[in-house]
């Protein structure tokens, strides 16, 4: 047998890295797949593609490189294809097995963080979340966008959103509201009424209904049955203010504004 060599300076070497230059003892990389090559191949055996003089040996990163032509080269469409069919089947794969959480009717809704207007951070890992928890967290990512006034992020978003809280139903008072806000913004004002009164069905006086309910009622010009919601909300503001529901607590920011919101209605009809 004959004495093994570095494929980068030539010189003997054993183990698995060269103690001349540091290169990674082994064969070369095809620069069309990133397989790697036997020592005498001529073409590529996962590939086909014919093996140029620069096939790269395993060096400080050759396989990087060579990966790295893949994804910058001819194949790029069909690697990004790849990679979003494997995202896919993952995405669906998950929410098969992901049992259902606080979606149920009578949960308890975990506050929203603020609409802060600006960066967003990382998005979140929505495959480790229940679907309710998926469902609240695409709704702070796309109310965060409409108060950052970026139109654009908030679309990409809104689909995934309403889809999620499509999944976590049946849903409380709290995700009802949350549907609302997103068919409004999707420009879906009939069902983001149909939300509302569903909340409103069964809990008339609640403020968060009503005043959903009100403002679709507005936008889609019924005017008479946005004031009616309007003057209940103020009618029942104060006692339904000191039952301090969940809900009124995890969108205080919302509440704070709601009565001024049918105070002014009010005063400009």
């Amino acid at each position: 047998m004959s004495t093994p060599k570095c494929p980068e300076c030539g010189k003997v070497s054993t183990g698995n890295f060269c103690q001349h230059c540091g290169a990674k003892l082994g064969g070369r990389f095809c620069n069309q797949c990133g397989g790697e090559l036997g020592a005498g191949a001529r073409f590529c055996n996962l590939c086909g593609e014919k093996v140029s003089a620069d096939a790269r040996p395993a060096r400080t990163g050759g396989h990087r490189d060579a990966a790295a032509s893949v994804v910058g080269g001819q194949n790029l469409p069909w690697w990004i294809a790849g990679v979003a069919m494997f995202a896919l089947i993952v995405f669906a794969g998950v929410r098969m097995v992901t049992p259902s959480g606080p979606g149920a009717a009578g949960a308890q809704p975990q506050p929203v963080a603020p609409f802060a207007a600006g960066g967003t951070g990382t998005p979140p890992d929505l495959s480790s979340m229940t679907p309710r928890e998926a469902a609240d967290r695409l709704f702070d990512r796309v109310m965060t966008y409409v108060s950052a006034n970026d139109s654009g992020q908030a679309q990409a978003f809104l689909p995934m959103a309403l889809g999620a809280y499509e999944r976590a139903m049946p849903l409380d008072h709290d995700g009802l509201f949350h549907l609302s806000l997103l068919n409004r913004v999707a420009g879906n004002v009939d069902a983001a009424l149909a939300n509302a009164t569903q909340v409103l069905a069964d809990d008339p006086n609640h403020l968060l209904g009503l005043t959903a309910a009100a403002e679709a009622a507005a936008e889609m010009g019924r005017q008479e049955e946005a004031m009616q919601y309007y003057a209940h909300l103020l009618e029942v503001f104060d006692a339904e203010t000191a039952r301090a529901l969940p809900e009124y607590q995890a969108h205080q920011q919302i509440m704070q504004s709601v009565r001024s919101d049918a105070e002014a209605f009010l005063a400009g009809r």
